[in-house]
């Protein structure tokens, strides 16, 4: 069959949940047995978000071969269960870098280089390439920022043009937009996305349906107003009101017969029926009364939630199988360094230190590795949080406390973490680091061949520095295991403490790898730890009901 585009833009205002709603969409479909990919168009002009500040961007989401990616890649792999490639991120970067390196080969015989049609062509040709890649059947597209951006309307210029080149029975616009609520009147408003769409037909798109997201109910008059003003029909006004779960959001276009009406438009015969029982299961757990643990995440970005997003939710996966529920406490490192934060680290029961990069508010980190291990707390380090625990541990086996990472200490008389050395002569910071998915093989008896169960697994890594292997036996000595290491001994992959409840570090993201219905098993180890210290009664119920809707 021909493959099917569905394509998303926003509306109104940015951050208005395009993504969530194309993962979810990309659900919808995969229930009804399609094969199913979604790609995100980013219109800034870096090649990727590797080397932006998390302030700006949010988490770096990273794929199986290495791709730094935006984080609603994330919400993709979540949300639909899928592993996503290179392709599946497009940037105003890589296609401008591509069209230019062309011309300097002389690819264009000297012709004139112009936004139309070369920069189109090269979109439409990466849209193109991600069903050829993976087979897919239906390719989601959604569109970064806001209709009205002018760096989008390349990206928006293609997608009309892929309506003419492919068939208009193979395309579907889907226009995401958001109702302001004006409270002196006690009325939602409809006269932005009348705008927005108009804006969005005078570049030559008509959207097929419009998501209207709003805080608060939208009753049918409101669709019938958008329908008559807008030009779609009014079954495909989907109303979308905030769901504090976001993990509810298929089950709500579900509901509102969003799936039974992408199938028809799109002229789809389903290949089965949908089975929503796990979702609904986990919607229903998610929804329970469950006992409270407090945990920290001391890192350096906290006052943006969206740098961790990754990290906060593998650990309310893992929280859910366990059936409790985690009540997070965000920490800031360089506060710590101040003499701020400790009351909020001496009540919680575990502490998680998440991967960043620069000096600012390492001394901090350390700081909480040392509390955690002092203090028998549960810990879990996740890149650099894996680094800096060495860092603290190998301080006191060393009696030094210039012990270091060269990344924040090059004269440091302690390398314990140093640059790999296949790093050294590289000056470009882009796309250059140990990137993807990498083999760790395990050692049984540990905190981490326990909690995988299994000899040899992939994750998925982001870093330029590594442990030195110089200091592994001295450190080793001391009650430092190095449970987890690639193939070829050459580096360490896990770290942890061997006289400690749960004392473990990774030099890998395993975040990126949990699924609300299959979370990673070391956040479920750490969970674990977590709730033996607070006393918390891991109930058998939640935990079977997980592995029963994986099987499903």
């Amino acid at each position: 069959m021909a493959t099917k585009y569905l394509f998303f833009t926003g509306g109104v205002v940015s951050s208005v949940g395009k993504g969530v709603t194309a993962a979810a969409i990309g659900r919808l479909l995969k229930e009804r047995g399609f094969q199913v990919i979604v790609q995100k168009l980013d219109p800034y002009i870096n090649v990727d978000p590797g080397t932006m500040s998390p302030y700006q961007h949010g988490e770096v989401f990273v794929l199986d071969d290495g791709a730094e990616t935006d984080l609603d890649l994330g919400h993709y792999e979540r949300f639909i269960d899928i592993r996503l490639n290179r392709a599946c991120n497009v940037t105003t970067g890589q296609v401008y870098a591509e069209v230019i390196g062309k011309e300097r080969r002389g690819d264009y015989l000297g012709g004139t280089i112009q936004v139309i049609p070369h920069i189109t062509n090269e979109i439409k040709r990466r849209i193109a390439s991600v069903s050829k890649l993976t087979g897919a059947e239906v390719v989601l597209v959604e569109v970064g920022g806001t209709v009205g951006d002018i760096e989008s309307l390349p990206f928006l210029e293609s997608l009309r043009q892929i309506r003419g080149d492919v068939g208009r029975e193979n395309t579907f616009y889907i226009h995401v937009t958001w109702l302001p609520y004006i409270g002196a009147t006690d009325e939602l408003k409809t006269k932005p996305t009348q705008h927005s769409v108009r804006e969005l037909r005078s570049i030559g798109i008509s959207p097929d349906m419009i998501v209207a997201r709003s805080d608060y109910p939208i009753d049918d008059s409101l669709r019938e107003k958008i329908a008559l003003f807008c030009d779609v029909e009014k079954k495909a006004v989907v109303p979308m009101v905030t769901t504090p779960i976001q993990y509810q959001v298929p089950l709500l276009l579900e509901e509102a017969g969003v799936g039974d009406y992408l199938v028809k438009r799109l002229g789809l015969e389903p290949r089965q029926k949908p089975d929503w029982t796990g979702w609904e299961h986990l919607i229903e757990e998610v929804r329970r009364d469950k006992p409270p643990v407090k945990v920290a995440l001391v890192g350096k970005y906290v006052e943006l939630h969206d740098a961790y997003i990754s990290v906060r939710e593998a650990l309310n996966h893992a929280a859910l199988q366990l059936g409790v529920e985690v009540d997070l406490k965000w920490v800031h490192s360089a506060e710590l360094e101040k003499g701020k934060g400790w009351d909020v680290l001496e009540e919680v029961d575990g502490i998680v230190v998440p991967g960043g990069f620069g000096s600012r508010g390492i001394e901090g980190k350390i700081q909480a590795a040392h509390f955690a291990r002092k203090n028998q707390v549960p810990y879990l380090g996740l890149c650099l949080g894996m680094q800096l625990m060495v860092i603290d541990f190998a301080r006191e086996v060393l009696q030094n406390d210039e012990v270091n990472s060269t990344e924040f200490d090059r004269s440091t008389p302690h390398p314990v973490i140093d640059l790999m050395p296949e790093q050294r002569d590289i000056a470009d910071m882009g796309g250059t680091m140990r990137l993807g998915l990498y083999p760790c093989q395990l050692l049984p008896g540990t905190h981490a061949g326990d909690a995988y169960s299994v000899p040899l697994v992939q994750e998925r890594h982001r870093h330029r520095f590594e442990f030195n292997n110089s200091y592994r036996q001295v450190l080793e000595e001391k009650g430092m295991c190095f449970s987890g290491v690639s193939p070829d001994k050459r580096l360490v992959e896990i770290a942890e403490l061997r006289n400690h409840p749960f004392m473990l570090g990774t030099q890998f993201h395993p975040e990126f790898l949990s699924r609300p219905n299959r979370p990673h098993p070391l956040f479920v180890a750490f969970m674990r730890a977590v709730c033996e210290r607070s006393g918390v009664q891991i109930t058998e119920k939640s935990a079977s009901f997980v592995s029963e809707a994986v099987q499903k």
